[in-house]
Formats: structure tokens, sequence, C-alpha cells
């Protein structure tokens, strides 16, 4: 079938800058907001994704005892220079409001880059003992942070996210927090994304700004490239400090909260498309779908298309009583059917919901109806399904809720061969070099020596990162050697990657 020029997918191959976003355009998920420097249209089907993200994640906040509120959107100028790290970090970023009512502010206001100063200053308000701890919060938000490259979801000007906080009695209990949140991010980027993730902590250069330390999960994308999926700090009594949260503690003394915050954005669906996409189009696990299935219906003259159309109806209605979610879910996930029943050939519209990403196509003609059965395709070949299957409607039914599921589990397992592929242990420093030459990447576990200045030097030299440290059991274990710059000392291997 012919396709407009500018319909056209790059292979990744040949660009997958532009392959990345050539999807992210025929996946229809958003476009530039040209009006508005650096931000973007979230269109309905990309705005889709993240509604099922939003669904998902606020489950299991709330499983863990985390309530949402809203804070404003501007945030006095003198907040975030209370925290000089703080400030200092984000101070390229702010977007700063000067004038209001046609007037100059008496202080101006900067539109959030997020929101640990505010928060910060509403708890010293609510807390006075042990008793109001913990207090844990998240916020569904949108911030700006002033980027001077942007690329749709990667990095924009303005996201959506959400972001955690909450305040303690004691350190350990912050640890604990922050160490929680960081695996139910792992564990839903894996279950729900079916895209693999390192769990780790951030060096000390690459930590969030105020911090005691950051942890986050490292996804691998296709051209090798890490992406930081999601962060979970310790804050310490930083914030604390600069906004006089104290408490009265158990023993009647006066001490300092500490405080966590956390958060993922809009970025995931970024890291969706760069896990699994191809260059057909988008590709979707079940799990994050908005249209699990389309039923196009196949037919010859207006008799044929009346029957079709009457039992393709009664198959989209059958199909809509299946729920993918599991026994102990705190929802329920119906499938999203769609049945294409426009005026169109069958070759445009696999053609339309192929770039989208559904899952499972289904054909219905004639033929079928005579047999009683039903043509199957799903996105890619999987080892649950290669090409197209004919099967009985009933069986069809019956089996269609594992059978996107184990599509589901069978892209993570795709996902987690492509960065197997994709990860080398290094300890030359001219094999290092070699491996991350030009725009190429890997993931790569390599001895470091824990000085920033090595960490700055390798970062200038090759424009790579260390991504993690990694926490026990999420890299090589071989316990002690020399680093892979300067030859000194290493307590264990890091991951080092180019990122986005």
């Amino acid at each position: 079938m012919a396709t407009p020029a500018d319909a056209r997918i790059t292979p990744r191959a040949e660009d997958y800058p532009q392959w990345y976003q050539d999807v992210v355009r025929e996946a229809d998920l958003a476009e530039p907001a040209k009006v508005v420097k650096g931000c973007m249209v979230i269109k309905p089907h990309g705005y889709a994704i993240w509604e099922k993200i939003q669904r998902e994640l606020d489950s299991q906040f709330r499983a863990t005892g985390h309530r949402n509120a809203y804070f404003p959107l501007l945030v006095p100028q003198s907040f975030l220079q209370k925290e000089a790290e703080h400030v200092e970090g984000f101070a390229p970023e702010l977007a700063v409001v000067t004038h209001a009512g046609g007037q100059p502010l008496e202080e101006p206001y900067v539109i959030r880059p997020t929101s640990e100063t505010i928060i910060g200053h509403f708890f010293s308000k609510w807390i006075s003992s042990y008793r109001d701890l913990p207090l844990l919060l998240n916020q569904w938000a949108n911030v700006m942070r002033w980027e001077l490259r942007t690329r749709l979801f990667l990095r924009t000007t303005e996201f959506l996210w959400q972001e955690g906080h909450t305040a303690h009695a004691t350190h350990d209990e912050a640890m604990e927090e922050v160490l929680r949140i960081l695996h139910v991010y792992g564990d839903f980027a894996e279950s729900f994304m079916a895209m693999p993730v390192v769990r780790g902590r951030k060096t000390a250069l690459e930590k969030f700004a105020g911090a005691l330390e950051s942890y986050c999960i490292e996804a691998h994308m296709q051209d090798g490239k890490a992406l930081q999926a999601g962060t979970s700090h310790d804050l310490g009594q930083n914030f604390g400090k600069a906004f006089d949260v104290r408490f009265q503690n158990e023993a009647g003394d006066l001490d300092y909260v500490w405080q966590t915050s956390w958060g993922v954005s809009t970025r995931l669906i970024g890291g969706l498309v760069m896990t699994h996409a191809d260059d057909d189009g988008l590709v979707l696990p079940p799990r994050l779908a908005p249209i699990h299935c389309v039923i196009v219906p196949i037919y010859r003259n207006d008799e044929q298309k009346a029957q079709v159309l009457e039992a393709a109806e009664r198959l989209r209605k059958a199909l809509c009583d299946v729920d993918l979610s599991s026994p102990d879910a705190r929802y329920r996930d119906f499938l999203e059917v769609v049945l294409d029943d426009r005026d169109l050939r069958p070759g445009a519209k696999f053609y339309h919901w192929e770039r989208r990403g559904v899952p499972l196509r289904i054909e219905l003609g004639p033929k079928d109806l005579a047999k009683g059965q039903v043509c199957t395709k799903f996105r890619v070949d999987t080892p649950v399904q290669s090409g197209k299957a004919f099967v009985p409607t009933d069986e069809f039914l019956a089996t269609v809720r594992d059978k996107l599921l184990a599509f589901q589990d069978a892209l993570l397992e795709r996902a987690r061969a492509a960065q197997a592929a994709d990860t080398v242990v290094l300890d030359d420093w001219d094999d290092f070099v070699a491996s991350f030459s030009g725009e190429k990447s890997v993931f790569a576990w390599c001895h470091w020596d824990g000085t920033s200045e090595t960490e700055a030097a390798i970062k200038e030299a090759t424009k790579v990162t260390i991504r993690c440290i990694p926490l026990p059991g999420q890299g090589p274990d071989d316990g002690p050697g020399r680093c892979i710059r300067t030859g000194r000392p290493s307590a264990g291997r890091v991951l080092m990657a180019k990122a986005y």
C-alpha cells in the first residue's frame, strides 16, 4: 500500500534518533508544541499510556500507605536559595516569573522544577511530634526545566510526573522508604513495561542536588544507551534543617526530620518506545496498551458485511469481558477492543494499528464464520505465536488472556536478551574507548577508583557516565579490582554507559 513520504519510518540502523521521532509521530503519541519552546503536546494515544502508568503506580503507592496531595506550581525564589546545593543544581534550568497583573512582583516565583522546597515549608507547619510521622505524600503534577536540547518524552521543557515526598523520625526509616520505592519502580518497569532495569546508587557527581544519596533504575535502550527511568533520594536532614522541620521525639528532645523524595515521569513512554518498537512502528506490552485488540472485518459485498459485522460485534463484546489483572489487583483491567469498521481496505487498517503498537490483531471474514474460527496475529513474532494463526472462536476466547500475558512476558525476555547482547565486562582502557567509539554505547561493567576526578575524566574523554553503583545481585560480583582509567584499587564494578 502506498504511503505518504513523510509517513516513512527511518530504519534504526540508518538513523536511530530520527527513527525514534518517526515512531512517536506515526504512533500518534505526541508532537512538538512549536509555539511554546521545548514543550510537547501529548496526544490521546500517548496520554492513554500515561494514564495506565498513573493508575498502576498510584495503586501501588496507596498500597504502601501514601496519600495524594497537590502543592503550588509557583515557588518563592527564596525557598530554593535556602538549600545551597539544591539551588546550584537547578539554577541553569529555572524559569522565573517576575511580573503578574501588569506589575513587578515583590519576590519572583520559580515555576517548580521539583517541589522539595515548598513541601519542606509546609512540612514545617504540619509536623511537631513523632506522632505526626511518618508523613507519606505523593503529587501528580507538571514541572518545568528549561532544556536547551529537547526530544519528545525524553527531555522536554515541561513534563508530567509524580513526585513522592516523605518525612520520618529516623534515618533507618527513611532509607527503608527509599529502597521500598526503588523496588516499586523496578518491579513496575519489568512487570508492566516489560523493560529490564538495573537498580543501583548514583555517584556523588550524578546524585540529586541536595540529597545525601540518590538511587535509580537504569534501563537499556536498543542503541545500547542507558535511560534513567526512575529515582529515589535519601535527602537526609538537609531540607529539614533548611526549612526548620523539627519534631519532638519519643525521648522529648527536638530533632530534624529525615526526608525522602522520589519520582518517575512521562520519560517512561520514551523508554517504552526505545525498548520495544521496531522499524514498522510502536510495539506495546499488553499491560500498558490503551487498546489490546483490534478486530478487522473482511468482506466483499453488503450481505457478507452485515454477517461479518454482526459476528465481529459479538466477538468484541465477549473480549471486553476478559480481565488481564491478577487476582490480588486493586483494580480490574478489562480488554480494550476496537472493531475497525471504517470504509477502508484491510491493508490500510493493518498498517494503521501496527503503527500504533496494538498487541493483537484479529481478522474475521466469511470463511472464518463458516469454520467457526478467527485469524489472529500478534504485533511481533515471539515464541507465543509466529505469523498468523487460525483458532476456533471458543478456544480463542478461552485462551486470549493467557496468550496476551505470555506475549507480555515474551517482550520482557526479548528486551533482556537485547540487554545481554550489549553488556560487556571491561578491564582495559583501550577496549573501553573502542567499545564507546562514535555514537555507539554498551552496558559496560568496569572497575572505578571511587573518585569524582576519575569519573569526570572518563566522561570528558568518552561521554560515558557511571550510571549506578549496583545493589547486591544487580551486577557482576567478582570483588575488588583495578580502576579501568587509573589502575588504582576499586571496591567493585560499576555500570557505565552513554545515556539519554
